[in-house]
């Protein structure tokens, strides 16, 4: 269903694209901690609303510890917004929902100044960005002017209004959704807002199998909008406690560089117009590390490179028109990449 496994993979395994070689030599995954059974409930406890869908959670859990935002796209009726209740039930934190429209206003997101008539002074009224986690719904419904509202958001975890600046709530996390296939009423993002997404997943129809358990579990009079059974199994201290952990796994040189090299071959590929920027080589790098602490690594392997790059840099690698017109995908060129690039031993 989407890019990334749903659960750790085996040691030693890509679970990506294959690379041209592997490290000689890996640090074995240590036991699960703590958090990391915390965070592992997560994705138990949203597989009671969600099915088929475990690759895409632990997409969202990758991004949550990764202090990143996630951009899922998918047609309609393939529970993109069901995903993301669920997710944000589990976590047990504040969540907003804006339906994003034409009509709506910068405003409408970040907050406005109200004139208060009995203290005859303006006061600032929070919008629903001021929230653990944001369900951003339909966002390319709405013109870049209200797109923008979210950037300061998402990239520095603050709104300014007025000369002041609001500090947002932490943990924050961004779940935007998309439509891929209808473009009319729709605003294409732009490439700013889009690089302030660390992921995007790709929510494909379910297999056989997980379609007829989604219908079973209708007939057996599952209720979607109430989300029956989910709960919250982990705390924000919890969260923050994780992502504390994730951000101090280590990273050699030599995977730093590896992750260099593929950022540049991004830049000289042929097909390529706009390659992976200095921030995506970040971005990647940061979600690599997440992904090493949920499969227990202290450090880095070139293996949570490639599990990551394409999630990580697919709305980010902006394609020469011409190999879009031959039908060029994005996914096939960074797996080309990860062919032809060296891999650290």
């Amino acid at each position: 269903m989407s890019d990334i496994p749903p659960r750790p993979a085996d040691p030693g395994t890509a679970p990506q694209a294959p690379a041209p070689a592997e490290p000689e030599a890996q640090t074995p995954p240590a036991a699960p901690g703590e958090a990391q059974r915390a965070i592992a409930r997560v994705r138990d406890e949203v597989g009671k609303a969600v099915v088929g869908q475990g690759g895409a959670v632990t997409g969202l859990l990758i991004a949550l510890l990764a202090r990143g935002h996630v951009l899922l796209e998918g047609v309609p009726g393939v529970a993109k917004t069901l995903l993301v209740r669920a997710f944000s039930r589990a976590l047990g934190l504040d969540t907003k929902r804006v339906q994003f429209t034409p009509d709506l206003m910068p405003g409408d997101v970040s907050g406005s100044l109200i004139y208060d008539a009995r203290s005859g002074e303006f006061e600032f009224r929070e919008g629903p960005v001021f929230t653990h986690v944001l369900l951003a719904d339909e966002i390319n419904r709405t013109p870049p002017k209200t797109q923008s509202a979210l950037l300061e958001a998402m990239e520095e975890r603050q709104v300014s209004a007025d000369g002041v600046t609001r500090e947002l709530p932490d943990p924050f996390l961004v779940c935007a959704t998309q439509n891929p296939i209808e473009h009319e009423g729709t605003y294409t993002l732009p490439e700013a807002q889009l690089d302030r997404f660390l992921i995007k997943l790709v929510i494909d129809m379910p297999q056989r199998d997980a379609e007829i358990a989604v219908l079973r579990r209708h007939a057996d009079g599952f209720r979607p909008r109430e989300l029956d059974g989910v709960e919250s199994v982990v705390t924000a201290e919890e969260i923050l406690a994780a992502q504390r952990e994730a951000d101090r796994v280590s990273v050699t040189d030599d995977v730093l560089a590896y992750v260099v090299d593929l950022a540049r071959a991004t830049r000289q590929s042929p097909s390529v117009q706009v390659g992976a920027s200095p921030r995506a080589a970040t971005g990647l790098l940061a979600a690599a590390k997440a992904w090493a602490w949920l499969n227990g690594y202290p450090a880095v392997t070139p293996d949570h490179v490639q599990a990551m790059i394409v999630p990580v840099w697919r709305h980010r690698v902006v394609l020469r028109p011409d190999a879009e017109i031959e039908g060029v995908q994005v996914d096939a060129v960074l797996n080309s990449v990860l062919q032809q690039t060296r891999v650290p031993v």
